[in-house]
């Protein structure tokens, strides 16, 4: 019996990051005025590419999806047969009542697996129509991806999709987040819990939800962390030092008196911010005046992610510009129990070999302390 499965992409999911916006929810009109482009198609062919070249010729399908760059351009992209187009919106420009339209039509046809292309704001459209009555899997495409039903990266969301199709992984419940994008924007990081969904049970390729850690170990350590990072600053003071964005950052840069923004991309040049909250043009530009930049990142806790998720101004082409031997990581060691792997997603596979090559990086865990963490990308 062939498996029924419903596909969806949302054509401006990650349009936002860039452009510095932190999300599309809302801005959409603003992201095309400061130069953003969809990305969720390439990132849905990424995927499906990897899926036909590597895993198709043992499954049987049939997909069902929506009119257009709601699905249906994708599927013919890559060669793929539509079973049946169950929806067509009736604008040029989709919006989150055409995915829970298309959602209402597909629980008609008896459906095994929504597959779907977006973010968390995706997530949940979806998940408003489709509660528990069949599996969720995502393609990352999004800004905010803190839920459970995502893969960690379009080319391994492929072989979970494949792992699906084959009967060899389970289903079970799993958590719908989502973030404020509004507050997120003015710096502030309010997470919730929208819904428990179904979704496919598999360890290593699908993300879990963002873990927070909050000790009073886990601030001492972030006192040296911020002594070590205080120090590179003073060896090297020809360096434009870029800082990402999250809490162990932010901690770092009040510690040092250093103005930052907590959830964007920060410039510092000999101790002081020259530039706030940057996005890809403006890291560019910014890049073409200072030849020696570094990088300082610190991953998401459990997901692991430094690059792909929440910093998406960070592009392939700013992060070749700033080159992979000058990113610094730091992270507390409670943070890394639980995160067993860095992940990279940057959205070029060239890039992401690159950083397959290194193979681990040294993350800074203390005041002059180290550990080796492995890296993994598309290259899994």
């Amino acid at each position: 019996m062939p498996m029924n499965i419903g596909f969806i992409v949302n054509p401006i999911a990650g349009m936002g990051g860039k452009v510095g916006l932190k999300g599309t929810d809302g801005v959409v009109d603003k992201a095309i005025q400061l130069g953003a482009t969809p990305i969720a198609a390439q990132r849905a062919e990424m995927m499906l590419s990897t899926y036909q070249q590597q895993y198709a010729q043992d499954d049987t399908i049939q997909w069902f999806t929506c009119k257009g760059p709601m699905g249906e351009q994708e599927l013919n992209k890559i060669g793929i047969t539509i079973k049946s187009v169950v929806f067509q919106s009736e604008t040029p420009t989709t919006s989150a009542t055409d995915t829970k339209k298309t959602c209402r039509e597909l629980l008609k046809h008896n459906l095994d697996l929504l597959l779907f292309c977006g973010g968390d704001g995706t997530a949940r459209d979806i998940v408003e129509v489709i509660d528990k009555k069949l599996p969720l899997l995502g393609i990352p495409s999004g800004v905010k991806m803190h839920s459970g039903v995502f893969g960690i990266t379009p080319q391994a969301t492929a072989k979970i999709f494949h792992e699906f199709v084959q009967d060899r992984l389970t289903i079970g419940d799993v958590e719908i987040m989502d973030l404020d994008e509004t507050l997120y924007r003015k710096g502030t990081w309010n997470i919730k819990l929208y819904a428990i969904a179904k979704g496919i049970i598999e360890p290593t390729y699908v993300q879990v939800g963002k873990t927070f850690y909050e000790s009073v170990s886990d601030e001492a350590i972030k006192e040296e962390l911020a002594e070590h990072i205080g120090e590179e600053l003073q060896q090297h003071p020809d360096h434009l030092f870029l800082f990402g964005a999250g809490g162990t950052v932010d901690y770092i840069a009040q510690k040092l008196h250093i103005k930052n923004t907590l959830l964007g991309i920060d410039a510092i040049y000999k101790m002081k911010t020259i530039k706030q909250d940057l996005n890809e043009t403006q890291l560019l530009h910014l890049l073409q005046n200072y030849p020696a930049v570094k990088l300082l990142l610190s991953p998401i806790g459990a997901q692991g992610f430094l690059l792909g998720r929440g910093n998406l101004q960070l592009t392939p082409s700013v992060i070749k510009k700033i080159g992979i031997d000058n990113i610094i990581i730091v992270a507390t060691p409670a943070k890394l129990m639980d995160t067993p792997y860095l992940r990279v997603d940057t959205g070029d596979p060239h890039l992401d070999k690159l950083f397959a090559k290194q193979d681990f990086f040294m993350v800074i865990i203390g005041y002059h302390l180290r550990r080796v963490v492995k890296i993994q990308t598309n290259n899994f």
